[in-house]
């Protein structure tokens, strides 16, 4: 005697196949050469984009922003950097990296004193809080600034002489030094990006003419920050050697 799944296969064999009516009712797909409604179901799925494909697609587009933005703070540590270096003139940015121990605390000495400067030679530095003036004053003197503080128990003088041509000569050595610390600082961030993007091609998680043309973006990326510094840095060397 036939059974019941035999008896229901020769009635779906008489159904066209693959019609709306077969993929509802037939439970025997294997055995009649039909496909069944979880059949089409696994299929449907086999053709949906996987996670770990969406997620590889997501990191691929964060890869130049993130890359970028690691850069532009490149850049700007770079153009601070520069303006610690002293000028013929007086500036108070050549201040901006001497740090104060404040109740042994280290703090930035722009935060303790209103900093001006007094005719084109002289930067006076007045703390807000008068008993912390002691300690400004040996900061000064242990930073890097090269300039003897005059301390009258309420401001602080600093004096700022004309550059020799020799001095000028050995602060534009200093600053070709910060941007190439900098263009490092670039080159390193590239290599991080590339490397991500090598080992998605190489899990297979993106393709490798999609690879390349994301490298390429990221290069052109390095190399527009790298003509930015070099652009700050004739600037600088401008400024240096300006009498």
């Amino acid at each position: 005697m036939a059974s019941f799944r035999d008896t229901h296969c020769a009635f779906m064999q008489a159904v066209p196949a693959r019609s709306f009516t077969h993929s509802l009712f037939c439970t025997n797909s294997a055995r009649c050469g039909t496909f069944s409604n979880a059949t089409l179901r696994r299929s449907r799925a086999s053709v949906r984009p996987s996670r770990l494909t969406v997620v590889s697609q997501v990191a691929v587009t964060d890869i130049i922003p993130t890359a970028e933005e690691r850069m532009a703070k490149t850049l700007e540590s770079v153009r601070s950097s520069f303006n610690t270096v002293r000028t013929g003139r007086a500036s108070t940015s050549i201040l901006d990296r001497v740090v104060v121990m404040y109740y042994e605390v280290e703090t930035p000495l722009n935060q303790l004193a209103s900093i001006s400067v007094s005719g084109s030679s002289t930067l006076v530095i007045e703390p807000y809080d008068k008993s912390c003036i002691a300690d400004i004053e040996r900061a000064l003197m242990q930073s890097d600034i090269g300039l003897t503080p005059n301390n009258d128990g309420s401001v602080i003088r600093l004096a700022v002489p004309p550059l020799t041509e020799d001095r000028r000569k050995e602060f534009v050595k200093k600053v070709k030094s910060l941007a190439e610390e900098g263009r490092v600082a670039l080159r390193n961030i590239r290599r991080d990006a590339i490397d991500k993007l090598k080992k998605m091609e190489k899990d297979s998680t993106i393709g490798k003419d999609e690879s390349k043309t994301v490298q390429d973006n990221v290069q052109k990326v390095t190399d527009s920050y790298v003509k930015k510094i070099e652009s700050a840095l004739k600037e600088k060397e401008k400024d240096i050697m300006t009498v």
